[in-house]
Protein backbone atom coordinates (compact mmCIF):
# COMPACT_ATOMS: atom_id res chain seq x y z
CA UNK A 1 0.00 0.00 0.00
CA UNK A 2 2.75 2.38 1.24
CA UNK A 3 3.22 5.10 3.68
CA UNK A 4 -0.49 6.59 4.56
CA UNK A 5 -0.64 10.37 4.18
CA UNK A 6 -2.65 12.96 5.92
CA UNK A 7 -3.29 15.41 3.75
CA UNK A 8 -5.05 15.19 0.23
CA UNK A 9 -3.42 18.14 -1.28
CA UNK A 10 -0.56 20.44 -0.68
CA UNK A 11 0.21 23.80 -0.54
CA UNK A 12 2.85 25.60 -2.11
CA UNK A 13 4.60 26.45 0.96
CA UNK A 14 4.31 22.72 2.23
CA UNK A 15 5.62 21.80 -1.22
CA UNK A 16 9.06 24.20 -0.70
CA UNK A 17 9.55 22.86 2.57
CA UNK A 18 9.52 19.36 1.95
CA UNK A 19 11.72 19.58 -1.09
CA UNK A 20 13.95 21.07 1.16
CA UNK A 21 13.43 17.99 3.98
CA UNK A 22 14.05 15.78 1.11
CA UNK A 23 17.38 17.17 0.44
CA UNK A 24 18.26 17.44 3.81
CA UNK A 25 17.47 13.50 3.99
CA UNK A 26 19.70 12.91 1.27
CA UNK A 27 22.85 14.67 2.43
CA UNK A 28 22.39 12.52 5.77
CA UNK A 29 22.14 9.63 4.10
CA UNK A 30 24.81 10.01 2.07
CA UNK A 31 27.14 10.67 5.34
CA UNK A 32 25.42 7.36 7.04
CA UNK A 33 26.49 5.45 3.77
CA UNK A 34 30.06 6.38 4.49
CA UNK A 35 30.23 5.98 8.51
CA UNK A 36 27.01 4.12 10.12
CA UNK A 37 26.40 0.19 10.63
CA UNK A 38 23.56 -1.02 8.56
CA UNK A 39 22.22 -4.69 9.51
CA UNK A 40 22.89 -7.50 6.71
CA UNK A 41 24.91 -10.10 8.37
CA UNK A 42 21.94 -12.72 7.52
CA UNK A 43 20.49 -13.19 3.98
CA UNK A 44 16.83 -12.01 4.84
CA UNK A 45 13.68 -11.65 1.96
CA UNK A 46 10.36 -10.76 2.02
CA UNK A 47 7.08 -10.81 -0.59
CA UNK A 48 3.95 -8.32 -1.46
CA UNK A 49 1.29 -9.98 -3.21
CA UNK A 50 -1.30 -7.84 -4.79
CA UNK A 51 -4.94 -9.79 -5.14
CA UNK A 52 -8.22 -8.96 -7.26
CA UNK A 53 -11.67 -9.67 -5.73
CA UNK A 54 -14.42 -10.55 -7.95
CA UNK A 55 -17.83 -11.74 -7.75
CA UNK A 56 -19.90 -14.97 -8.34
CA UNK A 57 -19.64 -14.03 -11.91
CA UNK A 58 -15.79 -13.65 -11.91
CA UNK A 59 -16.77 -9.52 -12.24
CA UNK A 60 -14.40 -7.40 -10.29
CA UNK A 61 -16.10 -7.11 -6.63
CA UNK A 62 -15.67 -3.55 -5.24
CA UNK A 63 -15.31 -4.51 -1.56
CA UNK A 64 -11.88 -4.54 -0.45
CA UNK A 65 -12.87 -2.83 3.30
CA UNK A 66 -15.66 -5.66 3.98
CA UNK A 67 -13.57 -8.12 2.82
CA UNK A 68 -10.55 -7.49 5.13
CA UNK A 69 -12.59 -7.08 8.25
CA UNK A 70 -13.89 -10.72 7.51
CA UNK A 71 -10.54 -11.71 7.33
CA UNK A 72 -9.38 -9.66 10.07
CA UNK A 73 -5.28 -10.69 9.42
CA UNK A 74 -3.23 -7.15 9.61
CA UNK A 75 -1.07 -9.07 6.65
CA UNK A 76 -3.50 -7.88 4.41
CA UNK A 77 -3.82 -4.42 3.63
CA UNK A 78 -5.74 -2.22 1.13
CA UNK A 79 -4.38 -1.35 -2.19
CA UNK A 80 -5.69 1.50 -4.51
CA UNK A 81 -8.71 0.37 -6.26
CA UNK A 82 -11.68 -1.41 -3.81
CA UNK A 83 -11.28 -4.97 -5.88
CA UNK A 84 -7.70 -4.73 -4.80
CA UNK A 85 -5.93 -6.10 -1.38
CA UNK A 86 -2.70 -6.84 -0.72
CA UNK A 87 -0.66 -9.77 1.49
CA UNK A 88 2.45 -9.01 2.96
CA UNK A 89 4.64 -11.37 3.86
CA UNK A 90 7.18 -10.97 6.95
CA UNK A 91 10.81 -10.92 6.29
CA UNK A 92 12.49 -14.16 7.01
CA UNK A 93 15.90 -15.95 6.67
CA UNK A 94 16.58 -17.54 3.18
CA UNK A 95 18.61 -20.39 3.32
CA UNK A 96 17.70 -24.30 4.51
CA UNK A 97 14.38 -25.11 3.98
CA UNK A 98 12.35 -21.74 4.80
CA UNK A 99 11.35 -21.75 1.20
CA UNK A 100 8.56 -24.83 1.82
CA UNK A 101 7.45 -23.50 5.21
CA UNK A 102 6.88 -19.81 3.40
CA UNK A 103 4.75 -21.78 0.72
CA UNK A 104 2.82 -23.29 3.23
CA UNK A 105 2.19 -20.27 5.02
CA UNK A 106 1.33 -18.45 1.91
CA UNK A 107 -1.21 -21.59 0.67
CA UNK A 108 -2.77 -21.35 4.25
CA UNK A 109 -2.96 -17.85 4.27
CA UNK A 110 -4.44 -17.48 1.10
CA UNK A 111 -6.89 -20.52 1.68
CA UNK A 112 -8.15 -18.88 4.88
CA UNK A 113 -8.24 -15.49 3.01
CA UNK A 114 -10.72 -16.67 0.51
CA UNK A 115 -12.74 -18.65 2.77
CA UNK A 116 -13.38 -15.95 4.86
CA UNK A 117 -13.81 -13.21 1.86
CA UNK A 118 -17.19 -15.79 0.87
CA UNK A 119 -18.48 -14.03 3.60
CA UNK A 120 -18.19 -10.30 1.83
CA UNK A 121 -19.53 -12.64 -1.58
CA UNK A 122 -16.23 -12.07 -3.18
CA UNK A 123 -13.53 -14.44 -4.20
CA UNK A 124 -9.66 -13.38 -4.60
CA UNK A 125 -7.30 -13.96 -7.62
CA UNK A 126 -3.82 -13.55 -7.70
CA UNK A 127 -3.36 -12.81 -11.38
CA UNK A 128 -1.25 -9.90 -13.34
CA UNK A 129 -4.56 -8.22 -14.49
CA UNK A 130 -7.87 -8.86 -14.20
CA UNK A 131 -9.20 -9.94 -17.18
CA UNK A 132 -13.24 -8.82 -17.14
CA UNK A 133 -12.19 -5.37 -15.96
CA UNK A 134 -13.51 -3.58 -17.72
CA UNK A 135 -14.38 0.77 -18.66
CA UNK A 136 -17.59 0.50 -17.07
CA UNK A 137 -16.14 -0.75 -13.98
CA UNK A 138 -14.36 2.61 -13.23
CA UNK A 139 -17.21 4.70 -13.71
CA UNK A 140 -18.18 4.94 -10.36
CA UNK A 141 -16.87 4.67 -6.89
CA UNK A 142 -13.57 2.97 -7.22
CA UNK A 143 -11.19 4.13 -5.11
CA UNK A 144 -10.58 3.36 -1.88
CA UNK A 145 -10.80 5.47 1.10
CA UNK A 146 -7.20 6.43 1.22
CA UNK A 147 -5.77 10.26 1.29
CA UNK A 148 -2.64 8.44 0.08
CA UNK A 149 -4.86 7.15 -3.44
CA UNK A 150 -6.70 10.75 -3.18
CA UNK A 151 -3.29 12.44 -3.14
CA UNK A 152 -1.54 10.61 -5.55
CA UNK A 153 -4.53 10.58 -8.19
CA UNK A 154 -4.54 14.60 -7.78
CA UNK A 155 -0.90 14.97 -7.99
CA UNK A 156 -0.47 13.11 -10.92
CA UNK A 157 -3.48 15.27 -12.44
CA UNK A 158 -1.93 18.29 -11.42
CA UNK A 159 1.20 17.64 -12.23
CA UNK A 160 -0.06 16.50 -15.80
CA UNK A 161 -2.56 18.47 -16.61
CA UNK A 162 -4.75 16.69 -18.83
CA UNK A 163 -6.29 13.22 -18.98
CA UNK A 164 -4.23 10.29 -19.14
CA UNK A 165 -4.00 8.75 -22.68
CA UNK A 166 -3.61 4.77 -22.98
CA UNK A 167 -2.62 2.82 -26.10
CA UNK A 168 -1.29 -0.33 -26.59
CA UNK A 169 -1.60 -2.48 -29.20
CA UNK A 170 -0.88 -6.63 -28.94
CA UNK A 171 0.64 -9.07 -31.38
CA UNK A 172 -2.68 -9.74 -34.04
CA UNK A 173 -4.08 -6.15 -33.54
CA UNK A 174 -5.94 -5.81 -30.95
CA UNK A 175 -6.01 -2.15 -29.14
CA UNK A 176 -6.84 -0.42 -26.26
CA UNK A 177 -6.59 3.26 -26.98
CA UNK A 178 -8.64 5.49 -24.60
CA UNK A 179 -8.15 8.06 -22.33
CA UNK A 180 -9.18 8.09 -18.67
CA UNK A 181 -9.48 11.29 -16.05
CA UNK A 182 -8.33 9.04 -12.91
CA UNK A 183 -5.38 6.59 -12.13
CA UNK A 184 -8.17 3.99 -12.01
CA UNK A 185 -6.67 1.89 -14.95
CA UNK A 186 -3.13 1.23 -12.73
CA UNK A 187 -5.01 -0.50 -10.21
CA UNK A 188 -5.19 -3.31 -12.83
CA UNK A 189 -1.68 -4.11 -12.26
CA UNK A 190 -1.41 -6.68 -9.50
CA UNK A 191 2.14 -7.77 -8.84
CA UNK A 192 4.43 -9.79 -6.87
CA UNK A 193 7.61 -7.79 -4.95
CA UNK A 194 10.05 -9.48 -3.93
CA UNK A 195 12.88 -7.82 -1.05
CA UNK A 196 16.56 -8.68 -0.98
CA UNK A 197 18.51 -7.33 2.33
CA UNK A 198 22.51 -6.53 1.62
CA UNK A 199 25.09 -4.86 2.30
CA UNK A 200 25.70 -0.94 1.73
CA UNK A 201 28.89 -2.30 -0.27
CA UNK A 202 26.88 -5.26 -2.24
CA UNK A 203 23.63 -2.74 -3.18
CA UNK A 204 25.21 -2.09 -6.53
CA UNK A 205 25.71 -5.16 -7.60
CA UNK A 206 22.73 -6.53 -6.78
CA UNK A 207 21.03 -3.60 -7.95
CA UNK A 208 22.49 -4.16 -11.79
CA UNK A 209 22.27 -7.58 -11.41
CA UNK A 210 18.38 -7.20 -10.62
CA UNK A 211 18.24 -4.93 -14.01
CA UNK A 212 19.85 -7.00 -15.90
CA UNK A 213 17.62 -10.52 -15.42
CA UNK A 214 14.25 -8.33 -15.72
CA UNK A 215 13.87 -9.28 -18.75
CA UNK A 216 14.24 -13.34 -18.87
CA UNK A 217 11.64 -12.84 -15.65
CA UNK A 218 9.06 -11.55 -17.36
CA UNK A 219 9.26 -14.02 -20.31
CA UNK A 220 9.04 -16.97 -17.81
CA UNK A 221 6.52 -15.28 -15.81
CA UNK A 222 4.28 -12.80 -18.18
CA UNK A 223 0.22 -13.07 -16.55
CA UNK A 224 -1.61 -10.39 -17.99
CA UNK A 225 -2.55 -10.88 -21.41
CA UNK A 226 -6.00 -8.96 -21.37
CA UNK A 227 -7.14 -5.88 -20.55
CA UNK A 228 -10.59 -4.49 -21.46
CA UNK A 229 -11.67 -7.33 -23.03
CA UNK A 230 -8.16 -7.09 -25.93
CA UNK A 231 -5.74 -9.31 -25.93
CA UNK A 232 -2.03 -7.15 -25.83
CA UNK A 233 1.20 -7.66 -24.52
CA UNK A 234 1.72 -11.00 -22.56
CA UNK A 235 2.62 -8.61 -19.19
CA UNK A 236 0.38 -5.68 -20.37
CA UNK A 237 1.07 -4.90 -17.13
CA UNK A 238 4.13 -3.09 -17.85
CA UNK A 239 3.39 -0.99 -20.30
CA UNK A 240 0.02 -0.19 -18.42
CA UNK A 241 1.32 0.53 -15.20
CA UNK A 242 3.65 3.04 -17.10
CA UNK A 243 1.57 4.92 -19.25
CA UNK A 244 -1.65 5.37 -16.20
CA UNK A 245 0.94 7.25 -13.79
CA UNK A 246 2.58 9.34 -16.20
CA UNK A 247 2.45 12.27 -14.97
CA UNK A 248 4.03 14.06 -18.48
CA UNK A 249 1.96 15.74 -21.19
CA UNK A 250 2.84 15.17 -24.95
CA UNK A 251 5.49 18.31 -24.78
CA UNK A 252 7.34 16.81 -21.63
CA UNK A 253 7.82 13.82 -23.23
CA UNK A 254 9.33 15.26 -26.30
CA UNK A 255 11.45 17.17 -24.66
CA UNK A 256 13.22 13.94 -22.66
CA UNK A 257 11.47 14.21 -19.47
CA UNK A 258 11.98 10.77 -17.46
CA UNK A 259 8.69 8.58 -16.87
CA UNK A 260 7.49 8.08 -13.35
CA UNK A 261 7.81 4.57 -13.93
CA UNK A 262 11.39 4.22 -14.62
CA UNK A 263 13.58 1.37 -16.02
CA UNK A 264 16.57 3.59 -15.35
CA UNK A 265 19.27 4.80 -17.43
CA UNK A 266 22.89 3.57 -16.23
CA UNK A 267 24.30 0.97 -14.49
CA UNK A 268 25.52 1.91 -10.84
CA UNK A 269 27.97 2.12 -8.54
CA UNK A 270 26.14 2.91 -4.88
CA UNK A 271 22.74 3.18 -3.91
CA UNK A 272 22.94 6.43 -3.45
CA UNK A 273 23.39 7.17 -7.22
CA UNK A 274 19.32 6.38 -6.83
CA UNK A 275 17.98 8.18 -4.41
CA UNK A 276 19.92 11.33 -5.59
CA UNK A 277 18.57 10.64 -9.31
CA UNK A 278 15.12 10.90 -7.56
CA UNK A 279 15.80 14.32 -6.09
CA UNK A 280 16.90 15.66 -8.69
CA UNK A 281 14.31 14.14 -12.07
CA UNK A 282 11.66 13.70 -10.05
CA UNK A 283 9.15 16.61 -8.18
CA UNK A 284 7.24 15.73 -5.38
CA UNK A 285 3.58 14.02 -5.50
CA UNK A 286 3.18 13.37 -1.82
CA UNK A 287 4.90 16.52 0.56
CA UNK A 288 3.94 15.08 3.39
CA UNK A 289 6.63 16.24 6.17
CA UNK A 290 7.91 15.45 10.09
CA UNK A 291 8.96 16.87 12.56
CA UNK A 292 12.31 14.80 12.39
CA UNK A 293 15.83 16.15 12.80
CA UNK A 294 17.97 13.56 11.06
CA UNK A 295 20.98 15.32 11.73
CA UNK A 296 20.45 15.94 15.39
CA UNK A 297 19.53 12.06 15.70
CA UNK A 298 22.72 10.78 13.31
CA UNK A 299 24.94 13.55 15.65
CA UNK A 300 23.38 11.27 18.89
CA UNK A 301 23.89 7.93 17.21
CA UNK A 302 20.62 7.37 16.79
CA UNK A 303 19.22 5.89 13.02
CA UNK A 304 16.79 8.88 11.83
CA UNK A 305 13.88 7.08 9.56
CA UNK A 306 14.37 10.01 6.81
CA UNK A 307 10.72 9.80 6.45
CA UNK A 308 10.58 12.28 3.72
CA UNK A 309 13.06 10.51 1.29
CA UNK A 310 11.52 7.87 1.99
CA UNK A 311 8.02 8.72 0.71
CA UNK A 312 9.50 10.44 -2.10
CA UNK A 313 11.28 7.60 -3.08
CA UNK A 314 7.97 5.16 -2.66
CA UNK A 315 6.43 7.83 -5.42
CA UNK A 316 9.37 6.95 -8.04
CA UNK A 317 8.47 3.35 -9.39
CA UNK A 318 11.40 1.95 -10.63
CA UNK A 319 11.33 -1.94 -11.67
CA UNK A 320 14.38 -2.44 -9.21
CA UNK A 321 13.38 -0.20 -6.12
CA UNK A 322 16.21 0.91 -3.62
CA UNK A 323 14.51 0.76 0.08
CA UNK A 324 16.24 2.56 2.77
CA UNK A 325 14.20 1.24 6.51
CA UNK A 326 14.99 1.05 10.35
CA UNK A 327 14.02 -1.80 11.95
CA UNK A 328 14.48 -2.24 15.82
CA UNK A 329 16.68 0.89 15.67
CA UNK A 330 19.11 -0.57 12.77
CA UNK A 331 19.04 1.01 9.46
CA UNK A 332 19.20 -2.07 6.66
CA UNK A 333 18.92 -1.52 2.49
CA UNK A 334 16.80 -3.68 -0.17
CA UNK A 335 16.79 -4.33 -3.50
CA UNK A 336 12.85 -4.51 -4.11
CA UNK A 337 12.17 -6.11 -7.56
CA UNK A 338 8.95 -5.35 -8.52
CA UNK A 339 8.87 -6.76 -12.16
CA UNK A 340 7.04 -9.81 -11.87
CA UNK A 341 3.16 -10.33 -11.65
CA UNK A 342 1.15 -11.77 -9.13
CA UNK A 343 0.34 -15.55 -9.46
CA UNK A 344 -1.00 -18.23 -10.94
CA UNK A 345 -0.53 -20.59 -8.38
CA UNK A 346 1.55 -20.38 -4.75
CA UNK A 347 4.00 -23.13 -6.27
CA UNK A 348 4.72 -20.53 -9.73
CA UNK A 349 4.85 -17.43 -6.93
CA UNK A 350 7.62 -19.56 -5.15
CA UNK A 351 9.28 -20.64 -8.38
CA UNK A 352 9.44 -17.18 -9.93
CA UNK A 353 11.21 -16.06 -6.47
CA UNK A 354 13.69 -19.11 -6.21
CA UNK A 355 15.00 -18.18 -9.48
CA UNK A 356 14.98 -14.41 -9.18
CA UNK A 357 17.31 -14.99 -5.54
CA UNK A 358 18.86 -17.54 -7.17
CA UNK A 359 20.42 -15.82 -10.69
CA UNK A 360 20.76 -12.45 -8.96
CA UNK A 361 23.06 -14.11 -6.14
CA UNK A 362 25.54 -15.31 -8.72
CA UNK A 363 25.45 -12.24 -11.05
CA UNK A 364 26.17 -10.07 -8.33
CA UNK A 365 29.64 -12.32 -7.56
CA UNK A 366 30.56 -12.89 -10.63
CA UNK A 367 34.33 -11.90 -11.50
CA UNK A 368 33.25 -10.21 -14.27
CA UNK A 369 29.89 -9.02 -14.22
CA UNK A 370 27.42 -9.18 -16.49
CA UNK A 371 27.02 -5.27 -16.67
CA UNK A 372 30.55 -4.98 -17.66
CA UNK A 373 29.40 -7.11 -20.69
CA UNK A 374 26.13 -5.53 -21.66
CA UNK A 375 24.91 -2.37 -21.90
CA UNK A 376 22.17 -0.37 -19.96
CA UNK A 377 19.85 -0.39 -23.39
CA UNK A 378 20.21 -3.25 -24.40
CA UNK A 379 19.02 -4.86 -20.66
CA UNK A 380 16.39 -2.24 -21.32
CA UNK A 381 15.37 -4.03 -24.70
CA UNK A 382 15.31 -7.39 -23.11
CA UNK A 383 12.99 -5.83 -20.92
CA UNK A 384 10.67 -4.22 -23.43
CA UNK A 385 10.12 -7.58 -25.94
CA UNK A 386 9.93 -10.00 -23.40
CA UNK A 387 7.48 -8.05 -21.83
CA UNK A 388 5.65 -8.06 -24.78
CA UNK A 389 6.22 -11.58 -26.13
CA UNK A 390 6.52 -13.66 -23.20
CA UNK A 391 7.86 -16.34 -23.71
CA UNK A 392 8.38 -16.59 -27.03
CA UNK A 393 10.86 -13.79 -26.54
CA UNK A 394 14.12 -13.37 -28.39
CA UNK A 395 16.77 -11.14 -26.39
CA UNK A 396 20.52 -10.46 -26.38
CA UNK A 397 22.64 -12.15 -23.75
CA UNK A 398 26.49 -11.76 -23.69
CA UNK A 399 28.48 -15.27 -25.30
CA UNK A 400 25.03 -16.45 -26.60
CA UNK A 401 23.67 -13.42 -29.29
CA UNK A 402 20.03 -13.56 -29.55
CA UNK A 403 18.75 -16.11 -28.36
CA UNK A 404 14.99 -17.22 -27.15
CA UNK A 405 14.72 -16.54 -23.85
CA UNK A 406 13.20 -19.26 -22.61
CA UNK A 407 16.92 -21.39 -24.34
CA UNK A 408 18.87 -18.85 -22.69
CA UNK A 409 17.35 -20.04 -19.08
CA UNK A 410 18.11 -23.65 -20.36
CA UNK A 411 20.99 -23.62 -20.47
CA UNK A 412 22.55 -20.79 -18.55
CA UNK A 413 20.40 -19.08 -16.26
CA UNK A 414 18.47 -22.17 -14.92
CA UNK A 415 22.00 -23.75 -13.64
CA UNK A 416 22.84 -19.88 -12.02
CA UNK A 417 19.91 -20.32 -10.30
CA UNK A 418 20.65 -23.82 -8.80
CA UNK A 419 24.66 -22.31 -7.79
CA UNK A 420 23.22 -19.18 -6.52
CA UNK A 421 20.69 -20.99 -4.43
CA UNK A 422 22.89 -23.22 -3.11
CA UNK A 423 25.69 -20.49 -2.28
CA UNK A 424 22.95 -18.54 0.37
CA UNK A 425 22.42 -22.11 1.78
CA UNK A 426 19.06 -23.03 0.66
CA UNK A 427 18.30 -26.85 0.42
CA UNK A 428 17.83 -28.92 -2.40
CA UNK A 429 14.60 -29.81 -1.83
CA UNK A 430 14.23 -26.25 -2.08
CA UNK A 431 16.13 -25.89 -4.95
CA UNK A 432 14.55 -28.87 -6.88
CA UNK A 433 10.85 -28.57 -6.63
CA UNK A 434 10.89 -24.98 -7.58
CA UNK A 435 13.18 -24.75 -10.21
CA UNK A 436 12.03 -28.02 -11.82
CA UNK A 437 8.67 -25.61 -12.26
CA UNK A 438 11.09 -23.10 -14.20
CA UNK A 439 12.27 -25.80 -16.16
CA UNK A 440 9.02 -27.28 -17.12
CA UNK A 441 7.75 -24.22 -18.47
CA UNK A 442 11.11 -23.32 -20.81
CA UNK A 443 10.66 -27.26 -22.01
CA UNK A 444 6.42 -26.33 -22.86
CA UNK A 445 6.96 -22.99 -23.55
CA UNK A 446 3.65 -21.88 -21.45
CA UNK A 447 3.52 -19.61 -18.80
CA UNK A 448 0.25 -18.09 -17.26
CA UNK A 449 0.03 -15.51 -19.88
CA UNK A 450 0.09 -18.73 -22.64
CA UNK A 451 -2.44 -20.42 -20.53
CA UNK A 452 -4.74 -17.67 -20.77
CA UNK A 453 -4.27 -17.04 -24.84
CA UNK A 454 -4.78 -20.67 -25.37
CA UNK A 455 -7.74 -21.59 -22.98
CA UNK A 456 -9.88 -18.00 -24.09
CA UNK A 457 -9.10 -18.90 -28.12
CA UNK A 458 -10.62 -22.13 -27.64
CA UNK A 459 -13.89 -20.75 -25.90
CA UNK A 460 -14.44 -18.69 -28.68
CA UNK A 461 -13.44 -21.33 -30.98
CA UNK A 462 -16.67 -23.10 -29.27
CA UNK A 463 -18.96 -19.81 -30.51
CA UNK A 464 -18.33 -17.79 -26.99
CA UNK A 465 -18.14 -14.18 -27.78
CA UNK A 466 -14.98 -12.53 -25.48
CA UNK A 467 -16.41 -11.26 -22.16
CA UNK A 468 -17.75 -15.35 -22.36
CA UNK A 469 -14.83 -16.94 -22.88
CA UNK A 470 -12.91 -14.52 -20.39
CA UNK A 471 -15.36 -15.30 -17.81
CA UNK A 472 -15.05 -18.98 -18.55
CA UNK A 473 -11.31 -19.08 -18.26
CA UNK A 474 -10.77 -17.14 -15.55
CA UNK A 475 -13.48 -19.58 -13.57
CA UNK A 476 -10.96 -22.69 -14.79
CA UNK A 477 -7.72 -20.25 -13.82
CA UNK A 478 -9.48 -19.78 -10.15
CA UNK A 479 -9.83 -23.42 -9.98
CA UNK A 480 -6.57 -24.24 -10.81
CA UNK A 481 -4.97 -21.58 -8.40
CA UNK A 482 -6.54 -23.82 -5.55
CA UNK A 483 -5.16 -27.00 -6.55
CA UNK A 484 -1.65 -25.29 -6.62
CA UNK A 485 -0.36 -26.91 -9.76
CA UNK A 486 2.09 -25.01 -11.66
CA UNK A 487 0.70 -23.45 -14.79
CA UNK A 488 2.39 -25.31 -17.20
CA UNK A 489 0.32 -28.48 -15.63
CA UNK A 490 -2.52 -26.78 -16.05
CA UNK A 491 -5.53 -29.13 -18.02
CA UNK A 492 -6.27 -27.09 -21.48
CA UNK A 493 -9.35 -29.16 -22.99
CA UNK A 494 -12.31 -27.69 -22.79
Amino acid sequence: MGVEVEAKSYSREERQRYREKVRQNLDVFERMLASSQFEFEKPMTGMELELNLVDDNFQPRFANLEVLAAIADSDFQTELAQYNIEMNVRPRPLPGDSALELEEDLRRSLNNAEEKAHSAQARIVPIGILPTIMPEHFEGDWITANNRYAALNDSIFYARGEDIYLDIEGPTGERVHTYSDTIAPESACTSMQLHLQVAPADFANYWNAAQAIVGPQLALAANSPYFFGQRLHAETRIELFKQATDTRSIELKNQGVRPRVFFGERWITSIFDLFEENVRYFPALLAECGDEDPIALLEQGVAPTLAELRLHNGTVYRWNRPIYDVVNGTPHLRVENRVLPAGPSMIDVMANAAFYYGVVRQLAREERPIWTRMSFAAAEENFRRCARDGIDARIYWPGFGEVRADELVLRHLLPMAHEGLADWGVSAAVRDRYLSVIEGRCITAANGAEWQVHMVEAFEATGMDRPTALRSMLERYISHVHENLPVHEWPREI
